[in-house]
């Protein structure tokens, strides 16, 4: 027998959660407001979901499954909210740049120019899509850390607004790139931390041992100020860069990264003589997925960054620098669902029923890649029957092609039924794939009782176009 294989058994895979999935709701029915989109509601006659205004069974209709949607005007509230958190700002230098890595289109950054956020991209796509789409090019940061020369060209000749240097190949890349054309690119060194958030390990990205930014423990950080500071002519150097991590539900962790990242602050301007303006300390806030997560609001996080900060350089006798952040799944997550048709239910007895939808790992890989939990409900009815611990699961040839993997659904959903996943805005779209050559659902978004397109929905003529045979 192989020394990796082993006999499955009736209970291969640890089929029942650990720790048990705890108690069915008191309402199956029910939309917790603090996991599912601003506008979504349950119709009174139908009891189908309805989002923007619009029940998912006629968009389902018009549309087909999967698809993911998109409430608007949560998504625009959202934005609102977190600018209106850090009061009186320059609509040039905003305090908030949506992270575009969580879901960009054309339309989506449209969205975030007219509510007057910066834009965040880390690749030569995101930056394609951000200018196809008019978004002010002084108002986008460029991440990555490993930018090539013709994405640090296209940036630098499109007027980025910032880049965030991560290696000291970059540094020196970036400035003659910069020198060849008679610019002078702004630029912000990403600095490793040292904080490890408690989340989990392949998004927690401020510890040591990960490929992003400088370290501080090492003196690369400090190292790499001073080579952009030779660079003098090609290169201003504007602030700090530091992420410690993603879905973090609170600013304990931002504690002592502030206070690491300021002590190289005052450590700039011993040096060199100069106080940095600005200090970014990155997105990675968390949402409400499932009604157990509590995460705090914008004002309360805005608030305590801006103390946090304010205390450290008091305490080095600093000038305060501008503070700014990066949230992306805080304002993109919420707003969006995946609409899926049920295909197939298989009760297993003594277990959990399997219930079957026309998606899967393709448009949402985060359960199978970070164990993610969502909240799902019945979405083209209510019901009233008892309910029923189930998995809800993709239509992949993969055991581990799992959507919710512990849910309370009504034992009576079957074939033709419309399931909803709350939470979906942020990352699904981005990390869709066409594994089994799936197709990727389209984007829709609604507002006031109509949907438009954002993004279609792919066709077998898209696939076959790329197979050159």
């Amino acid at each position: 027998m192989s020394r990796a294989a082993h006999p499955a058994g009736p209970r291969y895979a640890d089929v029942l959660p650990a720790g048990g999935v705890g108690a069915p709701p008191a309402d199956l029915n029910a939309l917790d407001p603090k996991v599912w989109p601003i506008t979504a509601a349950r119709d009174e006659e139908t009891g189908q979901l309805t989002l923007g205004g619009l029940g998912v069974r006629e968009l389902a209709r018009r549309q087909g499954t999967p698809a993911y949607v998109l409430d608007e005007a949560d998504w625009r509230r959202r934005a609102q909210t977190w600018l209106a958190a850090f009061g009186d700002y320059s609509r040039d230098e905003p305090p908030v740049h949506y992270a575009g890595k969580s879901f960009l289109s054309k339309a989506v950054a449209r969205w975030a120019a007219e509510e007057g956020l910066g834009l965040d991209v880390c690749s030569g796509g995101e930056l394609a899509i951000a200018l196809a789409a008019g978004f002010p090019a002084h108002r986008i940061t460029f991440h990555g850390n490993n930018k090539t020369v013709e994405e640090l060209t296209r940036a630098l000749d499109a007027g980025v607004g910032r880049f965030v240097v991560d290696s000291q190949q970059e540094i020196e890349r970036l400035a003659q790139l910069a020198a060849d054309r008679g610019a002078v690119a702004r630029v912000m060194v990403r600095v490793t931390v040292g904080v490890e958030a408690h989340t989990h390990e392949f998004i927690a990205t401020a510890h040591e041992d990960q490929k992003f930014g400088f370290s501080l423990a090492g003196g690369e950080a400090a190292e790499a100020v001073r080579r952009v500071f030779k660079h003098r002519g090609s290169l201003e150097l504007v602030g700090l860069h530091s992420h410690i991590g993603s879905q973090i539900f609170d600013t304990a962790g931002f504690e002592t990264a502030a206070h690491r990242a300021v002590g190289l602050l005052a450590a700039i301007r011993e040096e060199h003589g100069v106080a940095l303006p600005e200090l970014d300390l990155g997105g990675g806030l968390g949402i409400a997925y499932t009604s157990e997560d509590d995460p705090e609001d914008a004002f309360t996080i805005v608030a305590s960054l801006k103390a946090i900060v304010a205390r450290e350089c008091f305490g080095y006798s600093l000038p305060t620098p501008r503070i700014t952040v990066e949230p992306g799944r805080a304002i993109s997550g919420p707003p969006g669902i995946t609409l899926y048709e049920v295909g197939t239910v298989k009760p297993l007895e003594g277990l959990r029923t399997y219930v079957s939808v026309d998606g899967g790992m393709s448009d949402n890989i985060r359960t199978a890649l970070y164990d993610a939990e969502y909240t799902c409900a019945l979405a083209s009815r209510t019901s009233e029957a008892e309910p029923m611990l189930a998995r809800v699961v993709g239509k992949h040839c993969e055991s581990g092609d799992i959507v919710v993997k512990d849910t309370w659904l009504p034992a009576d959903v079957g074939p033709g039924d419309l399931l909803a996943v709350a939470a979906t805005g942020a990352y699904c779209r981005s990390m869709a794939s066409n594994y089994n050559h799936a197709l990727r659902p389209p984007v829709l978004a609604v507002l006031d009782g109509a949907e438009r397109v954002l993004v279609r929905r792919e066709t077998e003529e898209d696939l076959l176009a790329l197979d050159l045979g």
